[in-house]
């Protein structure tokens, strides 16, 4: 274990950062503050944050919501296929640096114009598919075991798209609905059926969202302006109802006028976006503009996360080392309480949740890592200490993903679970003690599986259990109690072609579990004009 330095300059409401502390091995991310690497179209699009919906941002409990409380939330994550996948954290907007190539590269371009071949096709599994000479099976619940779950139904589209593909980005559910977007357009399904309830049609590029809603069932999405140019037009979504409320056109402030994306965090009637060399933050009711660059001149912020009636930023000081500072935000001005400086050239890789606020941060140069607990006041509580490869995933190589993109990764009360190991040392899930800093148990995977955390609420952790090295076996749903322990089998989904199409989805996939079912979808599309899958649906 190696010592985290230090922080400079550290403001007087904390104490010196005291020595001690613990390590997590392992190359740091591409944090804030760091020049990413150019952005590669086919690169796997990301999950979102780490409290996506349902509609709530109460705790998920057993059963309906009682009387005055919000529906329940549910949580949305990517799960890369191979577990020793390390992937590079997305900035606030950024420009590429590279001195290796002289000469430019040819880049394909996103989608203009997709366009639909064909309605989308649902399969309930019970091979009564039309088929229509498509190589995807009807019967999906062909060769399930008895004592296995099913397949309730398996949504196909046919679109045509240039080489790079058809963005299929985010997965909500709010209540009876499970929604998608699909190139331009947002569409809700029914949870049960698979049949589409109601379709938005944006008629440009989607280029900032989130997995975040309101208690209501409301989202932001921003989109491009007419022409394509710029990522400026800001959108109220209402998924419960499946209504496009107001349009607004974001102000830019700042270095740069345009934009090619946007990160989008949101809480209460708050949402904060920001952009390469700006950010502001709105009122989600009506799109008014609530504050920007709220920070004092000699620590401006680049961006926000926000969750559980709290937002922080993450600042860039002007000083000589450029330091990274943590901030507490107030949602209506923006104006901090608190503020906590990382030590020279540290970065934060990702926030693994708001309230408790746990950051994970690194160094570049000297390859250390450490993730860190603040208390209410902004103070060091924590370090987490213990040996593994922890993945980071925040989102992928797209600057609209934000730092709380991190699907491997979940918080509940005081502890936090994160993913760990490769594919030498396997995979496996590690509980935390955020007011010790030290590992309270780890549950492995098993032979060629992997184990992601899917939600943790009220001291259980659900997490989705799949199979990587065989095709013909199926993943399952389990729920681990906060002290550990052996886990309960929620559901054990289906063998034979079931297992098969679930399989497929591991090399780039969004995934649910909401009241009992758990959902699957892809995150871009071929675009070849063939039926490929879009979003696959599990139950009892």
């Amino acid at each position: 274990m190696t010592e985290l330095p230090q922080p400079p300059n550290q403001p007087p409401n904390q104490p010196p950062t005291p020595s001690g502390y613990g390590h997590l091995p392992g190359p740091p991310q591409q944090g804030y503050g760091f020049p990413p690497p150019a952005e590669n179209p086919y690169a796997q699009q990301p999950g979102y944050p780490p409290q996506p919906p349902t509609v709530s941002q109460q705790p998920v409990g057993p059963g309906g919501p009682g009387p005055g409380m919000a529906p329940k939330k549910k949580r949305t994550l990517l799960i890369a296929a191979s577990v020793a996948a390390v992937l590079v954290l997305g900035g606030v907007g950024y420009v590429a640096f590279s001195g290796e190539d002289k000469d430019p590269k040819p880049v394909a371009q996103e989608p203009t114009d997709a366009k639909p071949s064909g309605s989308p096709t649902i399969d309930k599994g019970d091979g009564n598919g039309t088929g229509g000479g498509s190589d995807i099976p009807t019967d999906l619940n062909a060769g399930r075991k008895p004592g296995e779950d099913k397949a309730l139904w398996l949504n196909t589209v046919k679109m045509e798209g240039p080489g790079a593909g058809i963005p299929a980005k985010g997965l909500w559910v709010v209540g009876d609905t499970v929604v998608k977007t699909v190139d331009k357009a947002v569409i809700g399904y029914g949870v049960g059926d698979g049949k589409e309830k109601w379709k938005i049609d944006l008629r440009t590029e989607i280029c900032g969202l989130t997995g975040q809603t309101s208690p209501d069932g409301r989202t932001v999405m921003v989109v491009k302006n007419a022409d394509g140019s710029n990522c400026n037009q800001m959108k109220l979504i209402d998924l419960k109802a499946g209504k496009e409320g107001w349009t607004k056109e974001l102000a830019m402030e700042g270095l740069f006028k345009t934009a090619a994306s946007t990160t989008v965090s949101l809480d209460g009637d708050t949402f904060a976006l920001a952009w390469m060399g700006g950010q502001s933050a709105h009122r989600l009711s009506t799109g008014d503009k609530l504050f920007s660059d709220a920070g004092p001149d000699g620590c401006k912020p680049m961006t926000y996360a926000a969750g559980n009636n709290k937002m922080i930023a993450v600042a860039l000081c002007m000083d000589a080392d450029r330091t990274i500072e943590i901030q507490d935000a107030d949602r209506t001005t923006g104006k901090k309480t608190w503020s906590y400086r990382l030590p020279k050239g540290y970065q934060v890789n990702a926030v693994y949740s708001v309230s408790p606020t746990v950051i994970d941060a690194g160094n570049r140069d000297t390859k250390e890592r450490a993730i860190l607990v603040l208390d209410e006041k902004g103070q060091k509580r924590n370090t987490l200490s213990g040996d593994g490869n922890f993945l980071v995933n925040c989102g992928g190589s797209s600057s609209s993903d934000g730092l709380q993109n991190c699907g491997k990764s979940a918080v509940d009360g005081d502890t936090v679970y994160l993913s760990a190991g490769d594919r030498s040392t396997g995979s496996e899930i590690v509980a935390f003690d955020l007011g010790t800093g030290k590992v309270k148990w780890r549950a492995k995977a098993g032979d060629k599986k992997v184990l992601a955390p899917l939600e943790a609420a009220n001291g259980r952790l659900t997490a989705y259990r799949a199979n990587v090295g065989v095709a013909d076996e199926p993943g399952e749903i389990v729920s681990f109690p906060a002290g550990g322990g052996e886990p309960t089998t929620l559901l054990k989904l289906p063998s034979g072609t079931s297992a098969r199409i679930e399989a497929s989805f591991l090399t780039s996939q969004s995934a649910a579990y909401a009241d009992g079912r758990f959902f699957l979808s892809v995150t871009r599309l071929a675009g070849d004009n063939k039926d490929e899958k879009l979003l696959m649906a599990f139950g009892k």
